[in-house]
């Protein structure tokens, strides 16, 4: 029994890269899919559902970062990065909409790429 076992072990290791990084799925931001179809809460600040989205979004990537670094699994340095990250985000769409009446879908795909991107180094 013990050489299937052997041989087991010898073609997974053999199948997976002494390098690969595996994605996170311990974090909600991690799930994108579900990050995309968030729907905001909009109320005394937030009066657009755009608007509420990427907050959402935002505080949601904020927390995980915040356990992340609680848990050790990032850095220090890198848990400042990626949050001053997550804050320019939300405070580009802000000033957009207080600039604007609406933010459109363009400016929502492209602060959710943003996001992504951030949820990308937080969840390797």
């Amino acid at each position: 029994m013990k050489p299937v076992w052997a041989l087991f072990l010898a073609i997974y290791l053999l199948a997976s890269p002494a390098g690969a990084q595996t994605i996170r799925t311990d974090y909600p931001a991690c799930n994108l899919m579900a990050q995309h179809e968030l729907v905001g809460t909009v109320g005394a600040e937030i009066t657009d559902p755009q608007q509420a989205h990427i907050a959402e979004r935002a505080n949601i990537l904020q927390a995980d970062i915040g356990t992340a670094r609680k848990a050790r699994r990032i850095s220090q340095r890198l848990a400042d990065r990626l949050w001053r990250k997550v804050e320019a985000v939300r405070t580009n769409a802000n000033t957009l909409k207080r600039n604007q009446t609406l933010l459109g879908a363009a400016e929502r795909a492209s602060y959710d790429r943003q996001l992504d991107s951030i949820a990308g180094t937080l969840c390797r």
